[in-house]
């Protein structure tokens, strides 16, 4: 063979005897030396050390002889064997996924710590998008084999270590659509004859007494309301309730949470817990044992504990906050919630109602009733901010670069006066808009501009009246809200106007106005009166130039141009713009200033590109609000390349 070829088999045995060597001295260089010896590519010399790495570590493990350190020295050879770049970035992932597999849960809360120290390393660029997937899939296979009511604490460190490796905005860790954890359910005694409550419950207890559960000292008041087979069942059923929240919509459902509710929460009202001593020793109590809180993760729902329940601080404020949690979905905005799941008024009133109970129950329990009341109305303020980041489809907290397609900006601060002003016999200006632009070298001096007789105009009163005229014929039947003289703009040229052409503006006048609008209704109805159709208004002017015909015309131009701006986009013109717009509405979305995020949303909503057009023009009219005229539209289709379309939405 010749000694260039690659030998799986020789390169495998020198890589083990490498592993080795670098475990019993704490070292990658061994790795480091047998690699660059060894002949062919990096990937087959890569790979047969992944192998190597492997074989050791299952050797170590069988021989049970070894400490967990013996399994974390050689996955710290194998992060050195990545960051050296002659080990594949999964390798580390795979011999914890090994270890985790193959030892029992004692010593795999040793080697999760180790998981968890190390995990800014994992974050790193060199290790998250290779081995994320195996993290989860390891974390998800240690909490298939733990237990939730005996294991909590492991459980716990291990979903607080994905929350720290996975970004806020990672949607693989999100309950997106509310679902519920239907599986739990609480079991409890539904026979009322195989009931152990009533005549059978003062022997029992006497008999536990006899036993010796429960000291003189430690034994609670007396409960002041009966606890019988009727409020144990009642108060166990409202679990069901808490399950699955969505039952509450159903008139009959409600009507039994209504009933139930109330009967609860007498109780808890009724026997309020006032030995705050009692609690602070029970406290210290379950602080001596290590220093470690008891913790269940299931209800204890037998019928001898319920006496003992009632009694017990930490038992009512759960389900007190059961209460507040539920109360807050059935209230939120849930973007995956059915339509028909609504609220009426009754039962949003006695939600409310219900919540002021709940929070000043909360209050009276001791020990810091109030603390703890007010922690938690903080908690659930703060999850209704994690509902609307969900609801809006759980946008990413890092603000996004602009985008390389931008122009950059100039290197000096000012433009050069060349730069604006033009060059040539014609100096055109530029003044970074296509309509200002024109507007402005429509006349080269600007000042004679100014003087122009075409700029002195005045309109007559019949006409600039005329459409207020017609308004305020009660026949017409046009709402005050629609009328021009509504309008600012109009009221302050109908002003000028009236004070150059109207003797009516001069006269003095008892009647007091609210408003520019009410006075100049009645001004209009007097001019109603007063003009004759066929009568010019010169002959009541006060002394004025006649006009020419070009300010009647620019008057004309300048009556239409508040009403094209003040015109709002109609349902039936964004149905033709859509429609016109087609496939290229993406090019429009740019001149509205969508973001990326609204362009994205609205693409997923529809596959049609024309209901997609729609969609856009209604998301901007939305945002715009009073603003979107058909001008503003118009404008925006010019600038994004579609005269004819604007064209045809200005003739409409």
């Amino acid at each position: 063979m010749s000694p260039s070829m690659f030998n799986f088999n020789e390169a495998k045995d020198k890589f083990t005897a490498a592993t080795r060597n670098a475990l019993d001295n704490k070292t990658s260089k061994p790795f480091l030396t047998i690699f660059n010896q060894l002949p062919g590519n990096e990937t087959e010399k890569k790979t047969t050390l992944d192998q190597a790495l492997r074989g050791v570590l299952e050797g170590e493990i069988v021989k049970k002889k070894n400490s967990c350190d013996d399994f974390l020295s050689l996955i710290y050879l194998s992060i050195d064997g990545v960051t050296e770049g002659i080990c594949s970035a999964t390798t580390p992932f795979l011999l914890l996924g090994d270890v985790l597999d193959c030892l029992p849960l004692d010593q795999c809360d040793k080697i999760f710590t180790f998981v968890e120290e190390n995990v800014s390393t994992w974050k790193s660029n060199s290790f998250y998008s290779a081995g994320k997937n195996y993290l989860l899939r390891m974390c998800n296979d240690l909490l298939r084999r733990l237990s939730k009511s005996q294991n909590t604490v492991f459980c716990g460190r291990i979903q607080l270590f994905l929350a720290r490796l996975f970004p806020l905005s990672e949607k693989s860790g999100l309950n997106l659509q509310s679902q519920f954890n239907l599986d739990n359910v609480t079991v409890f005694n539904k026979n009322e004859q195989e009931s152990t409550l009533g005549q059978k419950h003062t022997e029992e207890k006497e008999e536990g007494m006899e036993e010796g559960e429960m000291g003189d000292e430690d034994e609670p008041a007396p409960c002041s309301i009966p606890i019988d087979y009727n409020l144990y069942r009642k108060f166990w059923t409202l679990q069901d309730y808490f399950r699955n929240p969505v039952q509450c919509y159903d008139k009959f459902s409600w009507m039994t949470f209504l009933k139930y509710s109330d009967e609860t929460l007498a109780v808890f009202k009724s026997y309020k817990l006032d030995d705050t001593q009692a609690s602070k020793r029970k406290l210290e109590e379950l602080r001596t044992a290590g220093g470690e809180h008891v913790y269940f993760a299931k209800f204890l729902t037998s019928e001898k504990l319920m006496d003992l329940q009632l009694s017990d601080s930490s038992f009512r404020r759960h389900i007190l906050l059961q209460y507040l949690i539920l109360f807050q979905y059935l209230k939120g905005q849930v973007k995956f919630k059915s339509s028909s799941c609504v609220l009426n008024d009754d039962q949003t009133l006695w939600m409310e109602d219900t919540t002021k109970l709940v929070y000043q129950l909360l209050r009276e329990i001791p020990p810091d009733g109030d603390k703890f009341a007010t922690m938690v109305e903080h908690i659930l303020n703060t999850e209704e901010n994690w509902n609307s980041w969900k609801n809006e489809g759980c946008p990413s907290f890092v603000k996004e670069r602009p985008a390389d397609t931008k122009p950059a900006r100039p290197t000096r601060k000012r433009q050069a006066p060349e730069d604006f002003l033009g060059k040539g016999p014609d100096r055109k200006i530029f003044m970074g808009n296509d309509e200002l632009t024109r507007l402005w070298n429509l006349n080269h001096d600007n000042m004679e501009a100014c003087k122009s007789d075409n700029r002195e105009f005045m309109p007559t009163l019949e006409e600039f009246f005329e459409e207020a005229i017609e308004q305020a014929d009660p026949a017409n039947m046009v709402e005050d809200e629609y009328k021009v003289v509504r309008n600012s703009n109009y009221g302050w040229r109908a002003l000028r106007l009236l004070s150059r052409r109207s003797p009516h503006f001069f006269q003095p006048t008892n009647q007091q106005f609210k408003s520019l609008a009410d006075y100049l209704e009645s001004m209009v109805i007097k001019l109603a009166k007063e003009l004759p159709k066929d009568l010019p208004s010169e002959e009541i002017k006060t002394g004025e130039e006649d006009d020419d015909d070009n300010g009647d015309t620019l008057l004309k131009e300048s009556n239409d141009s508040p009403g094209i701006q003040n015109k709002l986009v109609s349902n039936q013109q964004m149905d033709e713009i859509a429609a016109k717009l087609g496939g290229q509405w993406k090019t429009l979305a740019v001149q509205l200033e969508m973001k990326a995020v609204e362009v994205r949303e609205i693409e997923t909503d529809s596959e049609d590109v024309d209901m997609q057009a729609k969609l856009l023009l209604v998301a901007w009219q939305d945002r715009e609000g009073s603003q979107a005229t058909v001008e503003n539209l118009v404008s925006a289709l010019s600038a994004a390349g579609f005269p004819k379309i604007a064209e045809i939405l200005s003739d409409t």
